[in-house]
């Protein structure tokens, strides 16, 4: 497989990127924020993230996997759990990809459980029209199709998750 087209420039990233840094940082400058980054895809969109946010900010990751029963009811495994107590903070979920929603709207129904201050989350990617459990995207950079893509955390076998912008395998 082989890079065919590049969909979202370098350069659209980091613009959508300080955008919704700056947003976050109006919303946030008073209050302490936790950011979650979801791995392996979020590592790259927290990174960029992180370096210009101006608030009072904690970092941490989980890592889950996904599993689906006859029903596509959701569920998780968490592999790697959050290191900080969430209670009584503001969350800020950070994922590279939304599209089925299921995976997500189970992570926050976990985290709500630990009775956090609020829960609000960013999504790099969202794919229309794909959704089986919606869930409300707080910050969204860019809506895509329903077909396969990487780059920007975005990986096809371990690959490709390096690439700086997205783009389409053929």
């Amino acid at each position: 497989m082989k890079i065919s087209k590049t969909l979202i420039s370098k350069e659209e990233i980091e613009n959508k990127i300080s955008e919704i840094a700056e947003t976050i940082n109006s919303k946030y400058k008073d209050e302490e924020l936790v950011v979650i980054g979801i791995l392996k895809g979020a590592f790259i969109v927290v990174s960029d993230l992180a370096k210009q946010l101006q608030i009072d900010v904690t970092f941490d990751f989980m890592s889950i996997k996904s599993y689906y029963g006859s029903e596509s009811s959701g569920q998780i495994k968490i592999i790697k759990d959050l290191e900080y107590d969430i209670s009584n903070k503001n969350i800020l979920i950070v994922e590279d990809i939304y599209d089925t929603g299921l995976t997500l709207s189970s992570l926050k129904k976990l985290l709500e459980s630990r009775n956090p201050k609020s829960i609000e989350i960013f999504s790099m990617f969202v794919k229309k029209g794909v959704s089986k459990d919606p869930i409300e995207i707080d910050y969204s950079g860019f809506e895509i199709g329903p077909e396969f893509v990487v780059g920007y955390g975005l990986d096809y076998n371990g690959k490709y998750r390096e690439l700086p912008y997205l783009a389409l395998l053929s």
